[in-house]
C-alpha cells in the first residue's frame, strides 16, 4: 500500500507538472512535505498548546517558536525588497479577535485546528473525517458573513515591516518569540529541547519558505476549504455575484479557475497526501486521535463547522493567521495568538468536561 501511495503521488504530481505547469507541482510536493512532516514527527499546533495547558510540557511552544523564527528571518526581508511577494498581513478588530478566540476554543474539541484535521483526515482518523466536510461548509459561510463585519467593526491592518523597518520588525518578532519560549520553558514541567520536534520545527519552516518562494506568498489553509464548497454551490444554483466577497476579481477567478491552479487548495490537497503517506510509514498506520463515542459526533460536527466560520472571520487559522502572519511582521497574527489561546485554555476543559460524560 505504501509503494502504491507514493506512486499515485508521483504520477499527480507529474500530471500537474504536464497539464498545469512545474510551479503548481512544486505547490503540491510542498504540501506533501508539509502534510508528511506533520504526521511523522507529530508537529502541530493545536496539540502543543493543549500539552502546555494540561501538562505544562513547553516542548511543542517551544518548537513553535522556533519554526515561526526561523521562517521570519527569511521571508520578511525576501518580502519587503521583492514586489511579486505578499506578506500574510491581516486586519485588527474585535470581531477577529472574538473568531480567533472561538476558533481556539473550537480546535480543542477537535484535537486540530485547520492543518491539523486535514493532516487527522489523511491518516485516516474517523473525528477529522467527519469534521472535515462541516469545516469545509463553514468556511465558506463565513466567507460570506466577512463582508457585514468588515463593516461592523473598524479593521485595522498593522505590518511591522512598513511601520519599523524589516530590521525592526525582525528584531521585535525575534524577541517576543523568545520571550513565549522562555516563559514557556520557565513555567514548564520538563526541561530540555524535544529534538524530535526541534528537526521538525526546522522542516516545516524550511518548506514554509519554500511556499512563499514559489506561490508568492505565505503558506494558508482555510481559503481552500470554503472555495471547494463554494465551486459546489455555483451548479447547484448559487449566485456569486451576490456575494461581495465572491465576487471581488481574485476570488472570482478562483472561482472559475481549476482548484488545482489555486494555491491553498494545492497545499492542502498535498497536506492530506502526505499525511496518508506518513501514516502508511507508521507500524501500526493508527489513527492521531483515539474514536469516540458515536453520540459526540454531533459536537464533532458543530466544532467542524464552528472551525470554519471562525477561520474566515478571524482572517485565518493557526497557520494562515498565526504562523505565517508572524512569521511576516503582521500585527494581527499576534493578536490571533493571545486571543486563540485564550479560547484554547476553555476549549481544552470544555473538552475534558463532554468527553467525560
Amino acid at each position: 500500500m505504501r509503494a502504491l501511495i507514493t506512486l499515485g503521488l508521483l504520477a499527480l504530481t507529474a500530471a500537474l507538472a504536464i497539464f498545469v505547469g512545474a510551479r503548481f507541482a512544486l505547490l503540491m510536493l510542498i504540501g506533501i512535505g508539509l502534510g508528511f512532516v506533520l504526521e511523522r514527527f507529530g508537529f502541530g499546533f493545536a496539540g502543543p498548546w493543549r500539552r502546555w495547558i494540561r501538562e505544562r510540557n513547553p516542548q511543542g511552544v517551544i518548537a513553535q517558536c522556533w519554526a515561526i523564527a526561523l521562517t521570519a528571518v527569511i521571508i520578511q526581508p525576501l518580502i519587503a525588497s521583492q514586489d511579486s511577494l505578499v506578506g500574510a498581513i491581516g486586519p485588527i478588530s474585535l470581531s477577529m479577535g472574538l473568531a480567533a478566540a472561538v476558533f481556539g476554543l473550537a480546535m480543542q474539541l477537535l484535537l486540530g485546528c485547520g492543518s491539523g484535521t486535514l493532516v487527522n483526515a489523511g491518516s485516516g482518523n474517523l473525528v477529522a473525517l467527519v469534521a472535515l466536510p462541516a469545516f469545509c461548509v463553514g468556511s465558506f459561510a463565513g466567507s460570506l458573513w466577512v463582508p457585514a463585519a468588515v463593516a461592523a467593526t473598524p479593521h485595522i491592518a498593522v505590518d511591522l515591516t512598513t511601520e519599523f523597518g524589516v530590521a525592526g520588525s525582525l528584531a521585535t518578532t525575534l524577541s517576543c518569540l523568545a520571550v513565549i519560549a522562555v516563559l514557556a520553558h520557565w513555567k514548564g514541567s520538563t526541561s530540555g529541547l524535544n529534538r524530535r520536534l526541534m528537526l521538525a520545527a526546522t522542516l516545516v519552516a524550511v518548506l514554509a519558505i519554500a511556499h512563499v518562494l514559489v506561490a508568492g506568498q505565505p503558506w494558508g489553509v482555510v481559503y481552500g476549504l470554503g472555495l471547494w464548497v463554494a465551486k459546489i454551490a455555483v451548479p447547484l444554483g448559487w449566485d456569486p455575484t451576490g456575494s461581495a466577497f465572491w465576487s471581488a476579481s481574485v476570488n472570482a477567478t478562483s472561482l472559475s479557475n481549476s482548484v488545482l491552479n489555486d494555491v491553498t487548495s494545492l497545499t492542502s490537497i498535498g497536506l492530506m497526501a502526505g499525511a496518508a503517506l506518513a501514516s502508511w510509514q507508521s507500524v501500526k498506520g493508527q489513527p492521531l486521535l483515539p474514536s469516540i463515542r458515536w453520540q459526540l459526533y454531533g459536537v464533532v460536527l458543530l466544532a467542524g463547522l464552528v472551525l470554519g466560520i471562525s477561520s474566515r472571520l478571524a482572517f485565518g487559522c493557526n497557520v494562515g493567521a498565526l504562523f505565517s502572519g508572524i512569521a511576516s511582521g503582521s500585527l494581527h497574527g499576534w493578536v490571533w495568538m493571545v486571543c486563540g489561546f485564550g479560547g484554547s485554555l476553555i476549549g481544552v476543559r470544555l473538552r475534558d468536561r463532554l468527553w467525560s460524560l
